[in-house]
């Protein structure tokens, strides 16, 4: 009986992966707003009815897809703020990680960047709250270091809330370039540093709001 239900429960994951990778694939050349449920389902190989076991409707996979986005990103800078080393390599780490998951979910990044701004609420609530979630953890991050002494709570979230948006406009950036163009990725990347430079200098100067 135990196996029945585990092979049971592996099927059900194993198609609620194909609709996601679907859903995925399809939105590389359009909007979820566009997209319609016997489009998913026909790329996935599966029938309506089995779309509806797993979502409601096509607004929910989205905000799976924002989840999924987000998770392996949200891994990554936490690495990179808990590492050693002063300003300089941490900015360093940053754009490298950020330059990696572009490179490495490109599709992911495309849909978080289409769908920001999109209009499917539910998705784009998801995504705010996802980058609200982001820049706590920035925050609090930001928070254990000496040169945030002093700092308000509200001046921490600013400051959070600041790197969160650079980092998202940074994977846009990269996001547009064309991955057969490593000159423009450098310099997307150089600027990308000069800009946390900026950012890091501010920092140590600024007095409070």
């Amino acid at each position: 009986m135990s196996h029945t239900v585990g092979a049971r429960q592996a099927q059900k994951q194993q198609s609620r992966r194909a609709l996601l990778d679907a859903g995925l694939r399809l939105l590389v050349d359009q909007n979820l707003a566009s997209l319609g449920v016997r489009e998913v389902t026909r790329e996935a190989g599966l029938s309506p009815a089995a779309f509806y076991r797993h979502f409601p409707d096509l607004a929910a996979l989205g905000v799976a897809l924002v989840e999924e986005s987000l998770a392996s990103l949200h891994v990554l800078v936490r690495a990179v703020l808990a590492g050693e080393g002063g300003a300089e390599e941490l900015i360093d780490r940053t754009v490298d990680v950020i330059e990696q998951h572009v490179r490495e979910h490109r599709p992911h990044v495309r849909f978080l960047a289409r769908e920001r701004h999109g209009g499917v609420r539910p998705v784009r609530e998801a995504i705010d709250a996802e980058m609200g979630r982001f820049a706590e953890e920035v925050g609090a991050a930001l928070a254990l270091q000496p040169v945030s002494e002093g700092w308000s709570g509200e001046d921490l979230r600013m400051l959070a809330e600041l790197y969160v948006d650079h980092m998202v406009s940074t994977a846009a950036a990269f996001l547009e370039a064309h991955e057969a163009d490593p000159a423009r990725e450098r310099r997307i990347a150089a600027t990308a540093r000069l800009q946390l430079r900026l950012i890091s200098l501010g920092r140590r100067h600024w007095q409070g709001s």
